[in-house]
């Protein structure tokens, strides 16, 4: 195994945050510090965390920024963090999504980040969708892009891949252990990919009204037209004249469900749902570690949701 890289050094405005910063990465978070059999990364949230330790096995000591139930999209990251990212061998994220994260990881990471953005051209924010009052700042800071990749499974897959080859570089010695491990990771989400296809290919009703356009990539893989209340950003507040158009296209669809998601208030879900006499139900974008479960759980439980609320048989 190569051995750990040292911290790097901030821009003199930022050095005394990286200094309480490096020394307290410089810990664990349960105290046993750094590892150094181990690949030590860090990964920007969750579905990030579920690849690196799936794909990395015991050969990684992985940490997420973002903690469970927390909204990642706004994180912000305090001085432990900051030397988290500075002192990490390998750093997994996504461009665009997470603005904090991308300026430590421009002022500390250098070579050692993997933009997983890079493995495969994100969505258009707008594609197959509609257009969304509030939200042009977010989707501004996010480039315009969706970056909610990892709900198709058969991307995600292809970021597994990739992620291997990114670990074999940083401990050449387990580097066909990544890749076979990758290969197993695969095998679980064509699996996934398939009882999707399988679960949704006939359903009466192909039209998701959902409280944020997070499952863009989900519709598009699986054909199913996805109708946002809100745009990319979770907390944007719908406009009166948007909630109506939603509620006109759910009762010209005969929608018996309007989703709303584990990190965010359902109370406009619920404002659409008792207008159109639907009910409301979660569908998880898995952003945050589940309560119970992990990914491919998670990933399985909005499947049987999905059937559900669009009749499939």
């Amino acid at each position: 195994m190569t051995a750990r890289r040292p911290s790097r050094v901030l821009a003199a405005s930022t050095a005394a945050l990286l200094t309480l910063g490096g020394a307290a990465a410089c810990t664990g978070d349960d105290g046993s510090g750094s590892d150094p059999q181990r690949v030590d990364v860090v990964a920007a949230l969750y579905p990030l965390q579920f690849l690196a330790e799936q794909v990395g096995g015991d050969a990684v000591r992985v940490t997420s920024l973002a903690k469970p139930g927390a909204e990642p999209h706004d994180l912000e990251l305090n001085p432990r963090q900051v030397g988290q990212v500075s002192d990490a061998e390998l750093i997994v994220y996504l461009a665009g999504l997470q603005p904090a994260v991308d300026e430590a990881v421009e002022q500390n990471a250098g070579d050692r980040a993997f933009d997983v953005a890079t493995v495969q051209p994100l969505r258009d924010a707008t594609d197959g969708g509609h257009q969304h009052e509030g939200d042009a700042g977010h989707e501004e800071e996010s480039g315009g892009k969706d970056p909610h990749v990892w709900l198709d499974p058969t991307r995600l897959a292809t970021i597994g891949d990739r992620l291997a080859e990114r670990l074999g570089k940083a401990d050449p010695d387990r580097a066909a252990d990544f890749t076979a491990r990758a290969k197993t990771l695969r095998a679980e989400l064509e699996r996934l990919d398939a009882d999707y296809a399988q679960g949704l290919r006939t359903c009466q009703r192909r039209e998701i009204v959902t409280s944020h356009t997070a499952f863009g990539y989900l519709a598009a893989r699986y054909q199913l037209e996805q109708v946002g209340i809100t745009g990319l950003s979770p907390d944007a507040e719908p406009s009166p004249q948007r909630l109506a158009e939603v509620a006109t296209e759910a009762r010209e669809h005969h929608a018996t469900t309007i989703f709303f998601e584990t990190l965010v208030s359902p109370k406009v879900a619920e404002t659409v749902a008792r207008e159109v006499g639907a009910r409301t139900a979660v569908l998880d974008p898995v952003e945050s570690a589940p309560a119970d479960g992990d990914y491919l759980s998670a990933m399985r439980t909005n499947l049987q949701t999905l059937r559900t609320a669009l009749d499939c048989s």
